[in-house]
């Protein structure tokens, strides 16, 4: 992995054929920040986020830390075991300790987004996980982020199935139990 690239982005400069960056990428850049630096920082990238919304509740001149960027923080601080065992399993030559902590980062959002996030195509998770390397990471990142994802997207299916499967599933103790529909 070489060189640091900038974060300014050719569609903020009007470029042509630059990505226009909606809230949902600005979001996802923000959650990588809030991870990146609670990693550096080793605090909580969720009480570092509800820090960050207080702040700008306070401050006019601080941008809104919108919602789908504390969900993509709760998201992956709830999930980080899970998240970086897929992740692990699915690099080659490489540890996640020795990533850089952006790809990290990067990784750890969209596999989220593959696993959980059922309003989020696939593609699009991938796609944004991507840009998000080309715009914050090194040179070799953007394929390198599409080589992992693009394994793990093929069992992003099954997971969210399995879980779908296990969120319907009755509570013991509940109407349609069969535990309690035989006591009755």
């Amino acid at each position: 992995m070489s060189s640091k690239k900038s974060t300014s982005s050719g569609a903020q400069n009007g470029a042509p054929g630059a990505k226009k960056l909606g809230a949902r990428h600005k979001a996802r850049k923000r959650a990588v920040d809030f991870l990146f630096e609670a990693e550096a920082r080793n605090v909580d990238p969720v009480n570092l986020a509800a820090e960050r919304i207080e702040l700008a509740r306070a401050d006019d001149t601080i941008a809104p830390v919108s919602d789908y960027t504390s969900t993509l923080v709760e998201g992956v601080a709830e999930n980080l075991d899970r998240l970086d065992g897929v992740i692990a399993d699915h690099l080659k030559d490489w540890t996640l300790t020795r990533l850089p902590a952006v790809d990290r980062a990067i990784l750890r959002i969209a596999v989220w987004e593959l696993f959980h996030a059922t309003d989020v195509p696939p593609v699009v998770a991938v796609d944004e996980a991507v840009e998000l390397a080309k715009q914050l990471s090194t040179d070799d990142s953007p394929g390198f982020v599409n080589g992992v994802l693009g394994q793990i997207v093929l069992v992003a299916p099954q997971v969210r199935a399995a879980a779908a499967a296990v969120s319907s599933r009755p509570q013991a103790g509940t109407p349609g139990d069969a535990s309690v529909d035989a006591e009755h």
